[in-house]
């Protein structure tokens, strides 16, 4: 097994085709069938499962996606260190949605323009997916915001991560026009949420101002952006929260109400032994912006 190995693997697995894993990779479709055998036997398994021209991923391969992957980007970052970051290194952050909307653009423009041989790879999901993928080495860092319950306590440390609070966001519950005259989330009579998936914070601290746990009257509608929780409200069926950088981006009709629901800090975690370059050059750049 060798990382030339890797990278044809992890290319034949992000297109499911010889055919075109040979033409992203600049390789002759022969060269990258006899590569993948090679690793096949090597590992003692199939990765792939042929039917007739078409390919899916094995049991076996999709585990070793992530193993392949976590290779190949440790190698990258002992190239970076050993170098002193003079090859500019990769750096994959992991952010909430709201903060790819309403935070990100500027500091990744600043840092492209201080450290423009670094690539910047950037991925979106609800917080505690990203911790998660921070803790396991998918990610190098990410902009997260910590559960309620974690506050003052030793989570993030047991974990092996640290972390740097960066912004402030002041969170609001936007309501649709039918709520004109409510005052208190008391008075709230929409019983329907909008919000992303479990593991995001924003959707955990909506459920608990709103008391939904364990009231059978609310249901909550699972969406991936917030373009489309606004358009919701809009249309009067639901409710939701939402940082208020994210909705002064966004063209929300005037009728729509907005009640404060508190503050919550949007924070970098990475881990705790992850020291190279690219990412102290991070550091820097937020420092600087501060």
């Amino acid at each position: 097994m060798d990382m030339e190995s890797l990278r044809i693997f992890t290319a034949v697995a992000a297109e499911l085709s010889i055919t075109q894993a040979s033409a992203r990779l600049g390789r002759a479709p022969s060269n990258v069938t006899t590569r993948i055998q090679q690793l096949e036997a090597d590992v003692g398994v199939e990765l792939f499962v042929r039917t007739g021209k078409r390919m899916a991923m094995s049991i076996a391969g999709e585990r070793f996606l992530d193993y392949a992957q976590r290779l190949l980007a440790l190698e990258e970052e002992a190239r970076h260190v050993v170098t002193g970051g003079e090859d500019g290194g990769a750096l994959r952050i992991g952010c909430m949605e709201s903060t790819a909307a309403s935070r990100l653009p500027a500091l990744l423009a600043a840092y492209h323009a201080g450290f423009p041989t670094t690539k910047l790879e950037l991925s979106t999901g609800p917080s505690r997916m990203l911790l998660e993928q921070v803790r396991n080495g998918k990610m190098d860092c990410a902009f997260v915001a910590l559960p309620t319950a974690w506050a003052g306590t030793d989570a993030l440390a047991d974990l092996g991560l640290s972390m740097k609070p960066v912004w402030r966001e002041e969170l609001l519950l936007l309501l649709p026009a039918s709520e004109t005259g409510v005052r208190t989330t008391a008075q709230v009579r929409t019983r329907s949420l909008a919000a992303f998936k479990q593991g995001c914070t924003y959707r955990a601290i909506a459920e608990e101002h709103l008391g939904i746990a364990g009231n059978t009257e609310w249901r909550i509608q699972e969406m991936g952006s917030y373009h489309s929780m606004i358009a919701c409200v809009a249309a009067g069926a639901c409710v939701t929260l939402l940082p208020k950088s994210v909705l002064e981006l966004a063209r929300v009709p005037a009728a729509l109400k907005t009640l404060k629901a508190g503050r919550s800090d949007t924070c970098l975690v990475w881990r705790t032994d992850y020291d190279v370059p690219a990412f102290s050059n991070l550091l820097t750049q937020i420092g600087a912006q501060s």
